[in-house]
């Protein structure tokens, strides 16, 4: 049973994730790249048209994955959301002709933002992203207000289950926590709601990761990302310390066979949910913007039925 939902993660450090943030990309996790092709498949149940949508921070969540919905929406302008200046660009470049370009005569635009302007785009896509942000209502509040009435935002992050492996194996040596924790679907369904979304769809999945030997599974966890909890470890960790762990993790994260890979477990949490025409309370006197008001004639003219 999850706890109250929060506007904040209770395990979040805001100068780490800031931090982490900022820090120069070459290229996307193989993880994440998995996961936007798993939910680039579900694009294809989507009836809504788009003409333009948003990609909120590509590198974090996989180019190839921004490639593949530019595939399936191959006219729709897009903009390549990049709120940190610089952040990315070399690996944006060498992405920049992916393979649906090529085959393309005159390739849709694509226009690098810091924040898209007011309902410009009919869907959001943030691939593995809001599950390291420090303030995810605020990044819905962005999505939100990006959107144009009817939009739809697709998103995944890590939930709860992630890295359960590391986390008792960590408490028994009396460490810190491996990684900060990780919001439950329902609470980021209920957040989508509170941000002013509709009919939020959530569902997840587990997805088990073999390595050949703890060396190796350090080196994606830090391609995933870095551990944000505030009461992680405040130093730098000693040669013999990492000895220490990689001896743990052999020990504890074999399959059952002696000397079978070592396995480890992410949830993955998917959500979908609309932008809903703007509702207008009647009061004495009720003031209301011109281009809501425009947006609520419009859906009230086209629920309509026809004569």
């Amino acid at each position: 049973m999850s706890g109250p939902a929060t506007d904040r993660p209770p395990t979040i450090d805001p100068v780490a994730a800031q931090r982490w943030a900022t820090r120069t990309r070459t290229a996307s996790p193989w993880l994440h790249e998995e996961v936007a092709r798993r939910m680039a498949e579900r694009l294809a149940v989507i009836r809504v048209p788009v003409q333009r949508w948003a990609d909120w921070e590509p590198v974090r969540g996989g180019l190839q994955g921004h490639d593949r919905v530019a595939a399936h929406y191959p006219d729709a302008e897009c903009f390549r959301v990049l709120p940190h200046a610089g952040i990315g660009q070399e690996a944006i470049k060498k992405e920049a002709k992916g393979w649906w370009q090529r085959l393309r005569r005159t390739p849709a635009r694509v226009t690098d933002v810091a924040q898209p302007p007011p309902a410009s785009v009919q869907m959001v896509w943030a691939n593995m992203l809001i599950h390291q942000h420090a303030d995810p209502t605020s990044l819905m509040a962005d999505w939100h207000r990006a959107l144009a009435v009817d939009g739809f935002v697709m998103f995944s992050a890590l939930g709860p289950d992630t890295l359960k492996e590391l986390r008792p194996l960590y408490a028994q040596h009396g460490w810190p926590p491996p990684a900060q924790d990780f919001t439950d679907l329902h609470d980021w369904g209920d957040q989508l709601a509170a941000a002013g979304f509709s009919e939020p769809v959530m569902d997840m999945e587990h997805i088990t990761l073999t390595f050949a030997s703890p060396a190796r599974l350090l080196q994606e966890l830090r391609e995933l990302g870095r551990n944000l909890h505030p009461g992680r470890f405040g130093g730098l960790r000693t040669p013999a310390w990492r000895q220490r762990l990689e001896a743990a993790l052999a020990a504890q994260l074999r399959t059952p066979a002696p000397d079978g890979p070592l396995a480890l477990t992410f949830e993955i949490i998917y959500g979908h949910a609309l932008k809903a025409p703007p509702r207008h309370t009647v009061q004495g006197e009720t003031a209301i913007a011109l281009d809501d008001l425009k947006a609520s004639l419009r859906q009230r003219n086209k629920n309509l039925p026809s004569v």
